[in-house]
């Protein structure tokens, strides 16, 4: 508890001087505002903005409907895009030719706007979430796919002689050497593959679209309505951080061994684990 305790003061103590420097700058900024130094059209008042944050979460309520579409479509465009760019790159990991035909056409998807891809995309998939999952998808692909494809191809030699000393066969090369071995390469890109993939949803939302927050955003930039809209845009940076940490705290599971206290406390719950199972056999 006292380790626990000192960690969490020391947390705070960091905190403070970023606390700081953030509450300044919103009182230099609503400063400059009543003296008229910005125009408080374009650049709402800090005050203004936090009155609109509680008027579309608490008095009208009517940002939980669009941000539950936009966070859907984002998460079901990374699992699509995820799905096959982690087969793609597995696949080519495994076989020469298939990587050497594979490589380019991700190469080409990679470097084509994906904004200009959206007018396509919605012609193709229609004006529901299906056009928004689908943009989702096609940017989060690259990300994922070459991170993936890069950690499985590179191996430690050291590890790699090791294996082969004590004559392991593919199926354990792949699944005990070179899958562990990627898996920080993997999480690395799917971080990237899950932000890209809510820009992508939410451009998809600006070109057309009925509901989520893109939408929202918009009308109220036609309405010059700035501070819902700057309201509408912090939802959308908590979306994002919503998606962000729950793949660090995916990242911080599996990969525990990146981490001295995590695979300190992962190592000893194993052979608490072993313990028990070996004291139940006798």
């Amino acid at each position: 508890m006292d380790r626990t305790s000192g960690t969490v003061t020391l947390l705070l103590l960091r905190a403070i001087p970023h606390v700081i420097i953030f509450l300044s700058f919103l009182v230099l900024w609503e400063i400059s505002i009543i003296l008229g130094w910005i125009d408080n059209i374009m650049i709402p008042k800090p005050t203004s903005i936090a009155g609109s944050i509680f008027k579309l979460y608490v008095t009208q309520g009517i940002i939980y409907e669009h941000f539950f579409i936009t966070l859907c479509e984002a998460v079901l465009g990374f699992c699509i895009g995820a799905t096959i760019a982690l087969t793609l790159a597995t696949i080519s990991s495994l076989s020469g030719v298939f990587k050497r035909y594979v490589i380019p056409y991700a190469v080409v998807l990679n470097v084509t706007p994906g904004i200009a891809l959206t007018p396509v995309v919605i012609a193709w998939f229609g004006y529901g979430m299906g056009s928004k999952i689908a943009l989702g998808a096609i940017v989060s692909f690259f990300p994922i796919f070459v991170n993936t494809l890069t950690g499985l191809t590179q191996v430690d030699e050291e590890r790699d002689e090791l294996f082969r000393s004590l004559r392991a066969n593919k199926y354990q090369m792949f699944f005990k050497m070179k899958l562990p071995g990627s898996l920080p390469m993997v999480f690395a890109g799917m971080k990237i593959g899950l932000t890209t993939a809510l820009i992508g949803a939410i451009v998809a939302e600006f070109a057309q679209a009925t509901h989520g927050v893109g939408v929202l955003m918009s009308r109220f930039s036609f309405k010059l309505d700035m501070a819902s809209s700057i309201a509408t845009l912090l939802s959308m940076t908590l979306i994002g951080l919503i998606l962000f940490y729950s793949m660090e705290f995916l990242d911080d599971k599996t990969v525990f061994w990146r981490r001295e206290n995590r695979l300190t406390i992962t190592s000893r719950k194993r052979k608490q684990k072993w313990l028990k199972a070996n004291s139940l056999k006798r």
